[in-house]
């Protein structure tokens, strides 16, 4: 492809939108629980507007502007996999909220007549009120709407209120424009601290906890049933007869029996009392036969030699393992089993923790987490009936800490954050505060933080032909207050190096996930132009093309890592890609419109001669394989991208300035970690690939971070990763070794053959993607037998 022309426009299939109606629909009429078949329900609804969409002309699935007469900016419903609905999130019929602002207001229930009413004075002045307050909630972008404009009237910006009307107008009757009134006040966070999830929330999960039903059984056999049946087995020995627990004979006198019937008496009351152990029930168990024998006798029946045989076996047996009742053994194991029994049920403990949380506020997180944490109390005991001291369980302490309000890097720190993933939940928070940080108005820096938040709710679509994802400055009504931005670019660099250092060090090993990179893609736009941040590319929907933004990053790349491990590891010349750079900025430069380029033609050829070169299998050849299809071969592709970029590593050191402590020589013996733990699922999985995969991404950073040492550091550093191989189960070490050994070849002078291998294959480069089978998943102290 020479050109932006020539790209050949897509549209997604219906393959995926059917398969996943009929998942649906078999879940909504088969699955037992209630609650989800109702909810599949909604999503068959969902599917079937899919793909009534798709066959009616309404939906363009892979486009920006998917829905049929709506622009890009208006919010849709997005199903999984990226797929709009046709329904916009602002549409549908109308909320209670506005159903109450219409009988407010005097005016007919509907979105039109609620939007003509904000345009006059009663209306403006209400909405103002709302400015004032700050108590409404923005729940998607729309409702922030004419909050904007009221702002915009206030301030005297007349003419760009009345622009944005006229740019909203078409949709008053479809669409909510209007802030849901709300008794919180909404504000900017006043201070950095986050949290995964409110008390609100925190208390919702501690309300659905039921008891378990396997621990309350046992904490019933202990507590009633086999204390029950030392008495029965008591029984049986003082008055039956026998010798060393052995039953003999029986000779029952009135009292023996008056006693047994008392017995059975308590039996049946504790039976109806005492239901969710059933096993005394089963008449094969030892405290059935007892009682089964006992009923018999005491109703005056002579049991049969294969009764009394079951009886005498029973009685041995239980004598046998616990010893005689009042022995020192049998004593002291059901002192042990008593203290088990009496400990609080984590259901019981729960219920504290929810009556502790009542009292805070709902819709914040928790500063201070040791008074809610802290052991049952004597005031505590005296209400619930739990033991004074009684300490929380770990489950139910996890549960609370989610809703831990602190830094971000304490989150991390304090495993409340345990992945890059939900890394990128919370990071919109501090985005939406630094964002809104720069707007000098108190009212307007409220608004648009909430309108911040809200559009980070709004769900990717699925995009083809290079299209990207909608940004927040494309909204009318972010648009309408640009010039009430102030500078921004000290804060914004500063929160892109604090969240750059913190995803690098706290998740080593790990790739920045997409909603990550563009929250830091919303910083570096605000503080650092220079600095191109790449999204992961889905290998499903690859159409062999990069925007120019890859290119430039792999300039960046190779302006730090010219000459280095790195660029020797992986055969790069990073010398031809500065030039490349060079001749496709000056073709764009010499377009006759001035329009840049939406692709990049030379990296993408770039990408697929270096996957093919990879292997013996041709890259483009698409067909099937053991490591999948021709998705595998797309892969091998982004993996070169990837590569070639650094996946944004590069850009964070060398434009954005993060200098992660302790050092590059730790995180790239926390990047081994890593692999070798990546390295342990391959052995005996039955589809390794994807591991292969992620163990490869983190070898890349290994190699990244290693690069960015002295060598004499260096050769520290691969010592460490040798002794740390070995002490790793042995199928580890064997297949790690020839990766372990290309590094170290690479690290003395060494290079690699076209195909990535050295010395005969004891020595390798390691990949993720394979078209043909991947080395990582062949166990090498299985006699060269696959390892899945």
């Amino acid at each position: 492809m020479d050109d932006d022309a020539d790209q050949q426009h897509l549209t997604a299939a219906p393959g995926y939108a059917r398969g996943q109606l009929a998942k649906a629909f078999t879940t909504a009429l088969t699955h037992e629980d209630a609650d989800t078949r109702r909810r599949a329900e909604s999503r068959v609804t969902r599917w079937r507007a899919v793909l009534a969409g798709m066959a009616g002309g309404l939906l363009s699935i892979g486009s920006r502007t998917p829905v049929a007469g709506l622009p890009a900016w208006v919010t849709p419903e997005v199903v999984h996999g990226g797929f709009a609905t046709g329904t916009p999130s602002a549409g549908g019929p109308l909320q209670p909220y506005e159903t109450r602002l219409a009988e407010r207001f005097g005016v007919p229930a509907d979105r039109r007549a609620l939007f003509a009413h904000c345009l006059t004075d009663t209306g403006l002045t209400w909405l103002w009120g709302q400015l004032n307050s700050g108590r409404y909630e923005v729940t998607v972008p729309e409702e922030g709407a004419l909050l904007t404009m009221a702002w915009l009237v206030r301030h005297g910006e007349t003419a760009a209120a009345l622009d944005l009307v006229a740019e909203l107008e078409p949709f008053a009757d479809r669409l909510r424009f209007l802030p849901r009134p709300s008794t919180g006040r909404t504000t900017p966070d006043a201070t950095d601290a986050l949290h995964r999830r409110t008390v609100s929330d925190t208390v919702d999960r501690l309300v659905r906890r039921r008891p378990n039903a396997a621990v309350e059984a046992q904490r019933e056999a202990l507590a009633v049933w086999q204390p029950f049946g030392d008495e029965l087995l008591v029984h049986w020995l003082e008055t039956a007869g026998g010798e060393d627990g052995r039953v003999l004979e029986l000779a029952p006198d009135a009292d023996w029996l008056a006693c047994g019937a008392g017995l059975l008496s308590r039996y049946r009351q504790l039976a109806e009392e005492h239901t969710r152990c059933g096993k005394h029930r089963d008449p094969k168990e030892n405290l059935g036969i007892l009682r089964g024998a006992l009923e018999e006798t005491v109703a005056g029946r002579v049991l049969d030699a294969r009764r009394l045989g079951l009886l005498r076996h029973a009685v041995a047996s239980m004598v046998r393992r616990r010893g005689l009742p009042g022995s020192a053994p049998h004593t002291e194991l059901r002192r042990v089993q008593r203290t088990q029994a009496a400990l609080p049920s984590h259901h019981a403990l729960a219920q504290v923790l929810v009556g502790r949380l009542a009292g805070l506020p709902q819709e914040s997180g928790i500063a201070d987490l040791a008074p809610v944490l802290a052991p049952v109390s004597e005031p505590e005991e005296r209400e619930t009936g739990l033991p004074a001291g009684a300490q929380l369980p770990p489950v139910l302490r996890r549960v609370v800490e989610g809703a831990l309000s602190a830094p971000v890097a304490t989150l991390v720190e304090r495993g409340v954050v345990p992945s890059a993933e939900v890394l990128a939940e919370l990071v919109p928070q501090l985005v939406a505060v630094t964002t809104a940080r720069s707007y000098d108005d108190p009212a307007l820096r409220t608004l648009m933080a909430a309108n911040y938040r809200a559009f980070r709710n709004r769900r990717s679509l699925l995009l083809l032909n290079l299209e990207r994802q909608v940004r927040i400055e494309e909204l009318p009504w972010v648009r309408a207050v640009a010039a009430q931005r102030g500078d921004g670019t000290t804060e914004a660099a500063l929160l892109l190096r604090q969240l750059g250092e913190l995803a690098v060090l706290g998740f080593p090993g790990t790739i920045l996930p997409n909603p990550l990179v563009r929250e830091l893609g919303v910083l570096a736009r605000q503080s650092k132009p220079g600095a191109p941040l790449v999204e992961e590319l889905a290998a499903d929907i690859f159409m062999d093309a990069f925007g120019p933004k890859f290119l430039v990053a792999a300039g960046i790349a190779g302006e730090l890592l010219g000459g280095s491990l790195y660029e020797r590891y992986y055969g790069i010349d990073y010398a031809a890609i500065h030039d490349l750079a060079i001749a496709e900025a000056s073709e764009a430069s010499g377009r006759a419109d001035g329009s840049g380029p939406r692709t990049s033609p030379g990296f993408a050829r770039l990408c697929a001669e270096r996957a093919e070169a990879a292997s013996s299998a041709p890259a483009g050849s698409k067909s099937l394989s053991s490591s999948g299809s021709w998705v595998a071969a797309n892969g091998k592709v982004i993996e070169q991208s990837q590569i070639l970029t650094t996946h944004n590593l590069a850009t964070l050191v060398h434009r954005v300035g993060i200098a992660p402590e302790p050092g590059w020589a730790d995180l790239a013996r926390r990047c081994f970690g890593t692999v070798c733990r990546l390295t342990a699922r391959v052995h005996r999985n039955p589809w390794p690939y994807p591991t292969i995969k992620d163990a490869a991404y983190a070898w890349r950073q290994l190699v990244f971070h290693l690069s960015l040492c002295p060598p004499a550091e260096q050769r520290r550093v691969l010592d460490d990763l040798d002794a740390e191989a070995a002490r790793h189960p042995a199928h580890v070490t064997a297949r790690l070794a020839p990766a372990l050994a290309g590094l170290r070849l690479v690290a003395d002078g060494g290079t690699f053959a076209p195909d990535g291998t050295a010395d005969e294959g004891r020595a390798r480069r390691l990949l993720g993607w394979s078209t043909d089978g991947h080395w990582l998943a062949t166990d090498p102290t299985a006699g060269g037998t696959r390892g899945s």
